[in-house]
């Protein structure tokens, strides 16, 4: 079999799961597949140095830890090695001993390595295939010229595409939420592109950056933005730091990060929000795609805690979202490890359903968050994504754009960009993935360049020439507001209570005592844009509708939303009732006609 991309690699690996069935469930192959993979790619990357490995630690013994770790790695040349004799070939050589042994291999590994299969818990299920007479002929499978994932053969950003497409089959097989740990390539591209594409200093010689991702799944985001640096700049320094609580996409990520010589510790296990593993850093880029509407009931007592005790201090003193929606304390949590714009600010990407735009009323936890962000000039840009982009759901997707160092054209502004329709479809589906943002390869039109472009012009009502339905249409795909357009004054608009004598009844105690009380059940509340004077639009509006009425200013409460959608809205005309008559005449004769074939 010649395996030619990651893809029909990735199948060919995930085809050994036919020697687990009946002991396993479908939902458990992955427990056996993502280790194991992990495990032969390290056995390849240290088989041209084993020998030597083994004959310097012969001469070794007796030198402390530090001199031992770090004569070896120099020798393998990443940061790790194996001290058995054994290898992935020579366990298929001893079936009856094919348990002890592949356990004592893996023990013989550096330590870095050794927690990464501690995380795995593969200990549990060597004993598990063993017990069922399974492990020999899948270590075997594994073992065969036809799974080579030598460097050689497989280069780092093939690798890392084939962990990625085995978690995202895994994560599909167990019903689970796939884009919990995955997220397009496509999508990961464009929000590199838009982090980076104005940035002047990547150029610069042996420039160091440093990337952030509080929920790095398998490490996908660092590893494109890295790659576009490097694409850049090949003396480019990028440190990748990440942090992610599901085990397995963890130790994917932290393997992934070894294998490239990268500095693996920078991946920190545990919940971002309960145990953040940078709680000094600040980086110069950070990107995430959270789970989408995922609530945070289980951290709520550490983050109400820090909330109410550290306030801007800490990472959430803008306020908390609903508990069924944690969105929006991702983005506050890496808006804490900005760096000062006096140290050269930081730039956020990040990905978003359509909760974070408009969810929650003025005053509400997600309103005071967006007015936080948006009052202090922190948002750039937002581009409305096609649907059916990701493999766990085809909602409407946003990649937000946050920045504390702003270009001076932007300064006061926030574009939007409607790129909706920039998609091609797939040959085929993969869960709820049917469309994909053509990257410019394989013939696919380049749409990342396009929406970069569009987000590069900021021009306000810059159009494009789009097909729509078979029908060719010129739209407008970007628009620039002022921060003040998402705000609003809520009012609260009060009528006279009226007795039954239909004279006003006046409050007789308080501090309103002697003023009309309102009538509760004809209480209404108007939003009033910020750019608006609330008297003005009070004497324009509603006065000469009610002329009893009045403003409760005490009640007055300033709000912010994002009605992206409605910005870029067109009204559309219904076709002419001629046509759709002749479309109804047109399938009655065809039914017809059918009939009169059936009944002949």
């Amino acid at each position: 079999m010649a395996v030619q991309t990651h893809g029909q690699m990735a199948n060919f690996i995930w085809s050994i799961c036919n020697l687990l069935r009946g002991p396993y469930k479908r939902n458990e192959y992955r427990k056996v597949i993502l280790p194991l993979t992990v495990l032969r790619r390290f056995d390849c990357i240290l088989a041209s140095t084993k020998g030597k490995v083994l004959a310097e630690y012969s001469k070794l013994k007796g030198k402390s830890e530090n001199i031992v770790n770090a004569r070896l790695k120099e020798i393998t040349g990443v940061p790790f090695y194996n001290l058995s004799k054994l290898t992935f070939e020579k366990l298929t050589d001893d079936p009856n001993q094919i348990a002890p042994n592949l356990n004592s291999y893996i023990n013989a590994f550096s330590p870095n390595v050794r927690q990464i299969f501690e995380r795995f818990d593969f200990g549990v299920q060597v004993h598990r295939m063993n017990e069922k007479n399974l492990l020999f002929e899948v270590i075997k499978k594994f073992a065969s010229d036809e799974l080579d994932l030598s460097p050689a053969k497989i280069d780092n950003m093939q690798m890392g595409y084939i962990f990625e497409e085995l978690i995202r089959i895994g994560a599909e097989q167990s019903n689970e939420e796939a884009g919990e740990h995955f997220t397009p390539r496509e999508v990961i591209k464009l929000m590199v592109n838009l982090l980076l594409s104005p940035e002047t200093d990547l150029r610069k010689s042996h420039v160091v950056k440093t990337i952030y991702d509080p929920a790095c799944g398998t490490g996908g985001m660092l590893s494109v933005a890295e790659n576009y640096i490097r694409s850049l700049n090949r003396d480019a320094q990028p440190h990748l730091y990440g942090q992610d609580w599901n085990d397995e996409a963890w130790a994917v990520c932290r393997a992934d990060m070894l294998i490239k010589g990268e500095e693996a510790d920078n991946i920190k296990p545990d919940c971002t929000f309960e145990k953040d593993g940078f709680t000094k850093g600040k980086f110069d880029y950070m990107l995430a795609n959270p789970p989408f509407g995922v609530e945070w009931k289980q951290q709520a007592k550490t983050i109400k805690k820090e909330h109410d005790s550290l306030g801007y201090d800490g990472r959430f003193g803008a306020g908390l979202p609903r508990i069924n929606d944690g969105s929006l304390l991702f983005l506050q949590h890496m808006i804490s490890k900005m760096r000062s714009p006096a140290d050269g600010g930081s730039r956020i990407g990040i990905v978003f359903n359509g909760s974070p735009l408009f969810t929650g009323d003025a005053g509400s936890g997600e309103s005071e968050i967006r007015r936080w962000i948006i009052e202090n000039d922190w948002l750039e840009a937002i581009v409305a994504l096609p649907d059916q982009l990701f493999y766990n759901t085809g909602i409407s997707t946003y990649i937000w754009i946050v920045t504390n160092r702003k270009e001076k054209r932007r300064k006061g502004k926030i574009q939007l960009i409607d790129a909706r329709k920039f998609y091609i479809k797939m040959r085929k589906s993969l869960g709820n993935k049917r469309n994909q943002i053509g990257d410019g390869e394989e013939n696919r039109p380049n749409q990342i360049a396009d929406i970069t472009k569009i987000y590069g012009n900021f021009k306000h009502d810059e159009t494009r020439t789009i097909e729509i339905d078979g029908v060719k249409k010129t739209v407008i795909v970007s628009k620039i507001f002022d921060n003040a357009d998402f705000g609003y004054n809520k009012i609260t608009v009060e009528r006279l209570l009226l007795d039954d004598k239909g004279k006003p009844v006046l409050a007789t105690k308080g501090k309103n005592k002697g003023k009309p009380e309102p009538d509760s059940s004809l209480r209404d509340t108007e939003n009033v844009s910020l750019k608006e004077k609330i008297d003005d639009y009070f004497k324009r509006e509603v006065l000469p509708h009610v002329p009893d009425a009045w403003i409760d200013h005490d009640k007055t409460k300033v709000g912010y939303e994002i009605p992206l959608n409605r910005h870029f809205y067109r009204y559309e005309p219904p076709r002419p009732l001629e046509d759709i008559e002749a479309d109804i005449k047109g399938l009655e004769l065809g039914i017809i006609k059918m009939l009169r074939e059936v009944t002949k």
